[in-house]
């Protein structure tokens, strides 16, 4: 009896691993074709057609202890092949390295399209140092009233053609919105690891086909390079309707496409982020300074996500050493089945960044850390530390004082 006991234990453990190998890989085979084909990195900016009258427009750039960067990104700003009236606003959000002096010199010695540098004070509780920058720079560039805004993040470069595609996509294609996920900044062994992830696991959350549809629920955006129309802008109310948004893009495309704008985001070229992440710690900041806002800080939400996460990257791998280590020949080919799929999604994304194929098989590793940065955002908020960034920490929305002040 004890020898039957045990043996019908060890044949229902097999068979719970087999279960949960098995639910691993119909997750993959789901996620590969059921998830709006995430995976692929055909979702480029469209062809447009130029217009017969090329619309006004104003760009934002938001700026805080950026004088790193700017003399590579600003410059590429100035020196946009735009055929329409363009200017640029920098806003200067309380920098302590000279960033606003820096954006001047530069302007001075590049030339280009004309250049307002300001500076907007201390933002109001209930509004994020970023997006009180940008209101204020919106309300600047107001008196000219342009047509279009540009609101792009002073570490991203653009190439001369960048406002001019932007501009004839959106013309051409009815949008409201037209959004670029910059190609980020692959040079240091953590980047090459995590940052492709990064973008592979947005678009993972965020399909990008979906977004484009009318109608659709999903929306989202990348925040350094957002090509809005002005009287969406004022429609929606932006962006006083999102001023405590620490995931400020996505909530921007929500509030677009809530209020019945067609909205577009896709993969950048000629657009790109030139801020270093050269350490795991510069990385891990980045990510999880924001991972637990994008819960809506909710804990039952954090459980969830760190089980699906478990399940769904890490299983396959653990699933086919198990196998491979209790000779069945079932749960390790399950487990290699789901891990092949899983590194075949994430080919697409390596060949985007041009980096070498052999780190597909590592995405479990990828994303262990990706749960690590997550479970530390959320340790993090609780501290009292949450969605802090470059000497600022923001309570939860629903802490703050629902106020929209007025700018006199």
């Amino acid at each position: 009896m004890p020898f039957a006991s045990r043996r019908v234990r060890q044949t229902a453990h097999v068979s719970a691993i087999v279960w949960i190998a098995a639910g691993s890989l119909v997750a993959w085979l789901w996620l590969l074709l059921c998830q709006g084909f995430f995976w692929r990195t055909d979702v480029r900016l469209p062809p447009g057609r130029p217009p017969a009258r090329w619309p006004s427009v104003a760009v934002v750039v938001p700026a805080r202890d950026e004088a790193a960067v700017l003399p590579l990104s600003l410059p590429s700003l100035l020196a946009q092949d735009y055929p329409g009236r363009a200017e640029v606003f920098l806003v200067d959000d309380g920098s302590t390295d000279g960033t606003g002096d820096l954006a001047r010199e530069l302007a001075r010695t590049h030339g280009g399209l004309p250049l307002t540098v300001t500076t907007p004070g201390e933002p109001p509780a209930g509004w994020t140092g970023k997006l009180w920058a940008v209101r204020h720079g919106m309300s600047l560039a107001a008196a000219g009233d342009p047509e279009h805004l540009l609101l792009t993040d002073a570490d991203i470069a653009h190439a001369p053609y960048s406002l001019r595609e932007l501009v004839a996509a959106a013309d051409t294609g009815g949008f409201d919105m037209v959004s670029l996920m910059a190609r980020l900044r692959v040079e240091s062994v953590w980047e090459r690891l995590v940052v492709p992830a990064f973008v592979y696991f947005f678009a993972q959350l965020y399909p990008f086909r979906r977004i484009a549809r009318k109608g659709g629920r999903t929306a989202a955006a990348a925040g350094g390079c957002v090509l809005l129309r002005a009287e969406t802008a004022r429609a929606a109310r932006v962006p006083d309707s999102i001023r405590h948004a620490v995931i400020d893009d996505v909530s921007l495309a929500r509030v677009v496409k809530g209020g019945g704008g067609h909205i577009w985001l896709g993969l950048a070229e000629g657009v790109d982020s030139i801020r270093p992440y050269p350490r795991l710690h510069d990385l891990w900041r980045m990510i999880s300074r924001s991972a637990y806002a994008q819960l809506r800080h909710n804990p039952l939400l954090l459980a969830g996500t760190v089980a699906g996460l478990a399940w769904v990257y890490l299983v396959p791998p653990a699933a086919l050493v198990a196998g491979l280590a209790a000779g069945s020949g079932v749960v390790a080919a399950l487990g290699g089945l789901a891990w092949l799929v899983m590194a075949a999604t994430y080919v697409p994304m390596l060949r985007y960044y041009r980096q070498s194929l052999w780190l597909a098989p590592a995405l479990p590793f990828t994303a262990f850390l990706y749960l690590l940065m997550t479970v530390d955002s959320a340790v993090q908020h609780y501290r009292g530390r949450g969605a802090a960034w470059k000497g600022r920490t923001y309570a939860r929305p629903d802490a703050t004082a629902d106020v929209v002040p007025e700018e006199g």
